[in-house]
This record gives C-alpha cells, sequence and structure tokens, in this order.
C-alpha cells in the first residue's frame, strides 16, 4: 500500500478530492434530467485533469494507470456518471500512450504513432478536446475482437459504417475512437471519428435506470470519412491490448470501487446524525450493518490496490487472474454495499432526491459493463486452473 500510494498520487487524489463537494453538489440534477455533466467537465478542464494521464512535456499532469485509478476512484465518490465518462476519456489518453509504449510496432510505426497522438494531446490540453471510446456492438460478450463497424480505405484515409451501443458522451465528445475492421485484414483498427463529420446520427432516448448522465445512447456511422492521420493506433496494435495489456479492460471498475467508497460516507453521516439525532449508531443492528458495509468495501479496495501494484505489460498468468477477480468484486461490492446501506439508513434513504437512492442505482449497472462484465469475468474465472487452454 505505501509504494502505491506516492506522494504525487496523493497530490492528484488530494486535488480531485478537493473538486469533490462542488461535483456532488450537481449530481442529483445530472441524474434527475439524464443529462451530460458539462460543468463538472469545465471544472476538470480548469484543474487540468483532462489531462491527468498526458506526460508533462507535452502538457498533461503525467500520471500512469495505477494513479489514474485512484483519481477515478475518488471522483466517484461525488458523482459516478463523471466518473465513467471520464474514464472513457482518459482510457484513450492511457491506450496511445503508456499502454502503446509497451506495445510491439515498428521503428516507423512507432515515430508515426508518436506524431499522430501528440496532436491527439496538443488537442485536448490547449482546446479541451473530449473523447470517448464507443467499442460496444452488442453481437458478442467480451467485445475485444472481430467488430462488425467496417472501415474502408479511400484516399486520404477511411469511410466507416456501423453502429457502436451504449456510447457513453454520444452528445459531448469531440472524437468518438471507435474499433472497426478492415475487410480482408483480421487485425482491428481504432479510428478517431470526428463527432461533426458528415454520416454520424445518435439515435435513440436516454432513460435507463443508472449512470444517467454519460448519455449513452447509439451511434450509427453511414460512410464517414476519417483521415488517415486519425488512426490512432498501428493496424495490429489493438489486438495486442487483450493480451499484453489485459488491464485496460478493468478502468470501468474503478468507478464503482468510488461508490463504494461513496455509500459508506452517505451511511457513515446517517449513523453519526450529522445534523440531526446521533441514536441510530448506537442501535446494535446498525452496527452489524456497518460493520458488513465497511468489510466488504475494504476487502475490494485491498484486491483492486493489490492489482495496481502488479500493473504492468505481459502479466502472468496468476496476476490476470486476480485482475478478472478485482473487476468482479468492485462490480458486485457496490450494489451489495449499497443495498445494506439502505437497509442500515432505512426507507427515507430511498426518498429521491437522496444521494442514496441514486448511488443504490448507479452501483447496480457495473455488473453488463462490457468487455469484462460480470459474467464475462465469472465464466473465465470458472475455467481458470481447470483446463489447459
Amino acid at each position: 500500500m505505501s509504494d502505491l500510494i506516492t506522494p504525487r498520487r496523493r497530490e492528484l487524489v488530494g486535488q480531485m478530492a478537493a473538486l469533490g463537494p462542488t461535483i456532488a453538489a450537481r449530481a442529483d440534477q445530472v441524474d434527475r434530467d439524464a443529462a451530460f455533466p458539462y460543468e463538472n467537465y469545465a471544472d476538470l478542464r480548469e484543474a487540468g485533469f483532462l489531462a491527468l494521464c498526458i506526460p508533462e512535456e507535452h502538457g498533461g499532469l503525467g500520471a500512469d494507470f495505477s494513479t489514474y485509478a485512484l483519481v477515478s476512484e475518488e471522483l466517484a465518490r461525488h458523482c459516478g456518471s463523471t466518473a465513467l465518462t471520464f474514464n472513457m476519456h482518459t482510457a484513450t489518453m492511457l491506450l496511445i500512450g503508456q499502454i502503446a509504449d509497451d506495445l510491439s510496432m515498428g521503428d516507423e510505426e512507432r515515430v508515426e504513432h508518436d506524431r499522430r497522438r501528440t496532436a491527439v494531446w496538443r488537442g485536448v490540453v490547449e482546446d479541451g478536446t473530449i473523447h470517448a471510446q464507443p467499442f460496444s456492438e452488442g453481437r458478442a460478450p467480451g467485445e475485444t475482437a472481430g467488430f462488425a463497424t467496417q472501415a474502408v480505405p479511400v484516399d486520404g484515409g477511411f469511410r466507416v459504417s456501423g453502429r457502436k451501443i451504449f456510447a457513453s458522451l454520444s452528445e459531448a465528445a469531440d472524437s468518438h475512437n471507435v474499433t472497426c475492421m478492415v475487410e480482408g485484414d483480421d487485425r482491428v483498427r481504432f479510428l478517431g471519428v470526428p463527432a461533426d463529420a458528415e454520416g454520424i446520427t445518435i439515435q435513440g432516448d436516454w432513460d435507463p435506470l443508472g449512470m444517467r448522465g454519460t448519455v449513452s445512447k447509439n451511434l450509427l456511422f453511414d460512410n464517414v470519412f476519417v483521415r488517415a492521420d486519425q488512426e490512432l493506433l498501428p493496424p495490429g496494435c489493438f489486438d495486442q491490448v487483450a493480451t499484453r495489456w489485459p488491464y485496460f479492460y478493468m478502468t470501468l471498475s474503478f468507478s464503482y470501487l468510488g461508490i463504494q467508497r461513496a455509500v459508506l460516507d452517505y451511511t457513515a453521516a446517517a449513523l453519526r446524525g450529522d445534523g440531526g439525532s446521533t441514536e441510530r449508531r448506537d442501535h446494535p443492528q446498525k452496527q452489524n450493518g456497518w460493520a458488513e458495509m465497511r468489510l466488504a468495501w475494504e476487502r475490494s479496495q485491498a484486491l483492486t490496490y493489490r492489482v495496481l501494484g502488479e500493473v504492468g505489460v505481459d502479466p502472468t498468468e496468476d496476476q490476470l487472474h486476480r485482475a478478472w477477480s478485482a473487476t468482479v468484486t468492485a462490480m458486485e461490492t457496490a450494489p451489495e454495499v449499497a443495498s445494506t446501506a439502505v437497509r442500515v439508513c432505512g426507507g427515507r434513504s430511498l426518498l429521491r432526491p437522496s444521494a442514496l437512492e441514486r448511488m443504490y442505482r448507479d452501483a447496480r449497472c457495473g455488473a453488463t459493463m462490457l468487455p469484462w462484465s460480470v459474467e464475462v469475468t465469472r465464466d473465465r474465472l470458472g475455467r481458470a486452473g481447470l483446463y489447459d487452454d
């Protein structure tokens, strides 16, 4: 733990914590309106957090994967929707940055990749460009390959056609960074599609159970032109991520670890009687429920933090299995802790605009999120160590 929480990481988490009350004050309205948290993003940009994982020499804060995880956890204590969408943006910065540095590519490819990502970073630092990562197509669980979205090579770039579902930041992103395929080539391509490009349609209503501020509508791409220099990874690099840098796929879980902490914050205040009676904390059943919550959260955080201490390229099988386990645990512990909190805090906690009522709904959304959904990771864990494959 002491090795994970370095002075620099503690500093960045503290800076996010300082923004927390302002962000938390908007969370109920964001949820009620199912609206993207634009004001929160303005604050994140002002504080430099849109460039969290951009190297310092390029104007960013220079954070690595594990630092991002800790900052994301803190952000989710204050607004789950903001944290989850912040993940989509920052994951691209990590993918083209720290992760790409560990992937295999030719010398010329690396030079060109550095040129292209420098342009991406400049847009974030100077213009506040927001990036999204719509990968899901609803075709198969654990989607990391074989996407249906097609990119047809043309003069100067590609023509992209396809459909992405649950596309977070669908109305807010400046670039939709999509996974797609070129006919006759089995390598996944990773293209940055400008949000204002002709041929993009945002489809459907958005009125979900939880994580309502993510505004994750469907995106339709109809023969959308994408410049060649908007291919954000060399061909084949995205395919390496699943086997060589699989930690990339657990980034969503950090938001749910933060939601666990938020639920504990709410429950502690309710039991202490902040602004009211302190009698609840004296009730043995309330104390028992509070202990259950603390134990569940401590287990989840400890497992995630152990994984963060191991993060890097080419993990061992045991390390990969631990990453799956941490993801499942975070996603399942969040609703477990929220449910116990409702019992401990009582029926009034379910009345809107109770923050716990919102967190209870947000917490239930993590289990289904691909590619490392609870079902996918449980299936893999259930086979791990029992078969030769």
